[in-house]
């Protein structure tokens, strides 16, 4: 199962991986002084903020202070809201650190001499290691803390997906979701004649020759496509009567895809030219989805593993994603007001749409309209408040969220 299935799937926390494992990912960038933020007591550096949001201007090619403008207003975002996802992200970061004690999850120094040691290995001697390392805005020990980090994260993964407890239901529910993925999915077996060299056409005419006797030999029945494929193909499936799978586990060349898309269940094509050669190929099988699913026994066997790997990777997610939470609710969490003069900032106001403005001088023009109509029901109020003091009073304030055979794929 994939880790990013269990850490935090977000663009920020990968990018501050980056930050901490490849070096020059966050060279050059400005970094602002103070404390964005603390998670019950520990400090997260605004420059650790700032660095981030830097390296992911420079990543997406956005240094430039008005095309930054231009992408956070076209993703209806601002310098805060940036701010707070990369805020929300290192959050999460220390809590997972802060957590792992209660998990049983550690990291010994070995582990992160050896990723330390292979980073360094990179540079021609410790003095460009040093360099690198300032440039970055790493001690020595703080880049070891960041290895560390990364490490222990990988842990609580770990720990997640070993721990998860699936249920035969949870697989049903699994299958219900990719089900509907699979249907229509054809598993094939062929017959490949092999040349080496296809802009060879003397070769390939010989092989069109070979083919189309086998070819024939099918058709007749003669042969059964099994038996031809353990005589005649040249590709390793021949053992098993040429099956290569299904099209929805493993990715076909173009030209057997095509073929294989227009044939039916138990059809079997004429020649058809690829890189590796001429094949034939027969669809033994298709899948159709049942309208409800009520077991995984309704779907192929060779799917199913992958569908409870799925439904293991979605216990582990939520299990981890609960267990942050829960650390979350108890933790103090204290996030201070973003600085003004940090070089993400910008003002969003230059780079308002037209159909923004319009829409932001509308609202004005109701507003004031809306003013004027008030101001003059107050006066009628006012007036009628000399006959009626307390209506005018009640009346006031009423108004006030997607090759099994290595020669078919």
């Amino acid at each position: 199962m994939e880790r990013s299935n269990i850490i935090k799937p977000l663009v920020t926390a990968a990018l501050a991986a980056t930050c901490a494992i490849g070096l020059a990912a966050c060279q050059g960038n400005a970094a602002s002084g103070g404390t964005a933020a603390t998670v019950n007591g520990t400090a997260i550096p605004e420059s650790q903020v700032t660095e981030t949001i830097q390296t992911v201007r420079t990543q997406s090619g956005l240094d430039d202070q008005d095309a930054w403008g231009q992408f956070l207003a076209s993703n209806s975002m601002t310098p805060e809201s940036v701010r707070e996802q990369i805020i929300d992200s290192l959050v999460d970061q220390e809590l997972v650190k802060q957590g792992t004690a209660e998990l049983g999850v550690t990291v010994e120094s070995s582990e992160v001499d050896t990723y330390v040691e292979s980073m360094k290995a990179n540079f021609s001697d410790d003095d460009a290691w040093k360099k690198a390392l300032e440039e970055a805005g790493f001690t020595e020990e703080s880049y070891r803390e960041s290895i560390e980090s990364s490490l222990l994260q990988q842990g609580v993964g770990t720990y997640f997906e070993e721990k998860a407890e699936v249920t035969d239901a949870d697989y049903v529910e699994s299958a219900k979701t990719y089900a509907s993925y699979y249907d229509g999915a054809k598993r094939s077996s062929h017959i490949l004649i092999k040349v080496d060299d296809t802009t060879d056409e003397a070769a390939m005419e010989e092989a069109r020759a070979k083919a189309q006797d086998v070819l024939n030999q099918i058709n007749s029945g003669s042969i059964s496509f099994e038996e031809a494929a353990q005589q005649y193909s040249d590709d390793s499936s021949k053992d098993n009567g040429g099956d290569v799978g299904w099209d929805r586990a493993t990715t076909f060349v173009t030209a057997y895809q095509t073929a294989l898309d227009g044939l039916e269940e138990g059809q079997v094509s004429d020649l058809v030219e690829s890189e590796y050669g001429i094949h034939i190929i027969k669809c033994t099988e298709v899948y159709t989805a049942p309208e409800e699913v009520t077991s995984l026994d309704q779907i192929p066997a060779d799917f199913q593993e992958t569908i409870k790997s799925m439904a293991s990777s979605i216990k582990a997610n939520n299990d981890y994603t609960a267990w942050l939470e829960e650390l979350r609710e108890k933790a103090d969490i204290v996030i201070n007001p973003m600085p003004s003069d940090v070089p993400y900032n910008v003002d969003m106001s230059k780079y308002e749409t037209s159909d923004e403005a319009a829409s932001d001088e509308s609202a004005s023009a109701e507003a004031s309209d809306s003013s004027e109509t008030a101001e003059a029901s107050d006066s009628a109020e006012s007036a009628e408040s000399a006959e009626s003091a307390a209506a005018t009073t009640e009346s006031a304030e009423a108004s006030g969220s997607s090759e099994s055979s290595e020669s078919a794929q």
